[in-house]
Formats: structure tokens, sequence, C-alpha cells
């Protein structure tokens, strides 16, 4: 095993939000509401991430374990990549900042021990280690190749109870074709109901969506800041979440009378100026951070 030249270590997070990673508000809240609604609901069960980058998710997952449960985490880390496709992938986004002492050290600025870390590609799972129906809900965060997201939705198909639920990133990403391509497939040949859409991850299960969903509309969502929609997929009716875009600002009475008092070349060209402001805020898509 070969490790690479990395940067010099971080100071221990003193928060979340100081965890690097690209686990957004919107996502873990929902993770927090499905978890929390599982454990209220005496569901019991592990929690299995594959793919961990420096802990961000992990550390909420953590945070929903009760007692007899386990956390399992596997993910290269450090190692190298078993094939020239994956490393070239690594080599490209994360090579450079991706240790298990940085992963560790993060979880443990949060939690008293580490959850059992498996360092290895997200393939070794396939051979049973995590036993059959063991896990409520797992988190599926690794490769973006469509082979191996297709066979991280295997591993994660054979960890779950019968209404577990999983977790898939960046099934929508213009970058990650192999992982819509794995979801996909999944929905519509291998018997994975969606439950929820958001920008980045596409939650689902081989169990009963329609309890699932019904979980996910006991939260006032519109309440906090968020959009819900509802489409229906493969016969099964899905939620879509994401952020409330903001109305743009419209002048002041003082600033419109500022305006009006200008030269009127001076006031035309303000406005226009105003104008393609707004265009543009009203253009861009909603935030996820």
């Amino acid at each position: 095993m070969t490790t690479c030249e990395t940067a010099a270590p971080r100071p221990a997070p003193l928060k979340r939000d100081d965890i690097p990673g690209w686990f957004f508000s919107l996502d873990r809240a929902a993770f927090g509401h499905l978890l929390t609604a599982q454990s209220t609901a005496g569901v019991t069960g592990d929690i299995l991430e594959l793919g961990s980058y420096l802990g961000r998710s992990a550390v909420l997952l953590g945070d929903h374990l009760r007692p007899g449960e386990r956390l399992t985490v596997c993910d290269l880390f450090d190692s190298d990549a078993g094939d020239a496709d994956n490393a070239a992938e690594m080599e490209m986004s994360y090579r450079k900042t991706l240790t298990r002492g940085a992963f560790e050290a993060n979880y443990l600025a949060f939690h008293a021990a580490l959850p059992e870390i498996i360092q290895a590609p997200t393939s070794v799972l396939a051979d049973g280690r995590i036993p059959a129906g063991s896990c409520r809900f797992v988190h599926v965060d690794a490769s973006h190749l469509y082979e191996h997201v297709a066979g991280d939705i295997g591993v994660a198909r054979a960890a779950l109870a019968g209404d577990g639920l999983v977790a898939l990133d960046d099934y929508r990403q213009e970058h990650t074709p192999g992982v819509a391509a794995a979801v996909w497939e999944a929905v519509f040949t291998g018997g994975l109901r969606p439950v929820l859409l958001t920008p980045s991850k596409f939650y689902g299960t081989w169990g009963d969506a329609a309890a699932a969903r019904e979980v996910l509309l006991g939260r006032d969502w519109r309440e906090e800041g968020y959009t819900v929609d509802e489409d229906t997929i493969a016969g099964v009716r899905v939620l879509r979440l994401n952020h409330q875009v903001k109305a743009p600002v419209q002048p002041s009475a003082p600033r419109r009378l500022a305006l009006d008092l200008l030269p009127p070349v001076a006031t035309r060209a303000t406005r226009r100026v105003l104008r393609t402001l707004r265009e543009r805020r009203a253009a861009q898509p909603a935030r996820t951070v």
C-alpha cells in the first residue's frame, strides 16, 4: 500500500461545517429526519456508508446510532485505486486532500469512538462481510463510474432490511453520467422505488416507498424555506425538495425617488443595470449550500 503526498494537516474542526465536503444543508436535513423517524418508529439496524471523503456525512450518521447499532465506513482514503479509471478519477478530485488520518481526526472531533473502517474499494463488500438485511440506512457516495456504482447499489440492496433506505449521491450531475445510468437502471429493472429527490441525492427503498414518503410529508418543509413538489416515476409517487428561490428585492421608495431625480440619460442607464442584475439573479439555480 502506498500513500500520496498530502497537504499540511488541518486543525481539528470546531463545528461540522468546518469539515470539507459536498454534504449540503438540504440533505443533512433529509438524513436527520429519516434517521430520526426510523428510531422513533422502533426500527433498528446498522448504518453503512460507501465513500466518506473527510467525514462530513459520516459524523451525522454517527449522531443517529443507538445502542447496539454499528456504523461501517468503506473508502479507499489514501490507498491506491484498484484500476486505472478509478485512479484517474481520484487523482482529479481527491488525491491531494483525502487521507484516513484526516477522516479519523474529523470524526473524533464529534464522537468518542471511530466507526468500523474498511479501507478498500467498495467492491470488497460484495463478498458478504456486511450481513444481509442488517442495515436500516445506506449512503452511497463513492466512485462515479457506472460499473462501480451498479456494484455499490447491489451491496446496498443486500445489506438493507426490508424497508431500509438508500441515499445515492450525484445521480443528476453532468459530470457523473455513470451514476445516473446505474441509479435509473436500478429503478426500472432492479426494483428500486424512488422516495425523494434533492438536487444532490436520490433516496429510495426496495421496501415500502409510500410509508417513507408519508414520513417526509410529516414535516413542514415549506415553513423551513424549502419547496416541495411531487412526481410519479415508474408508477411510484416521489417527492422533490429544493431551496426556495428568494424574490428579487424591489427598490425602496427613497431609492425610486433618487432614480427619478437623476438626469434622464443617467436614469435610463441605471435602470438597465438594475434590470440586468435582476434577470441574472432570476436565472441562477436554487442554492444548495
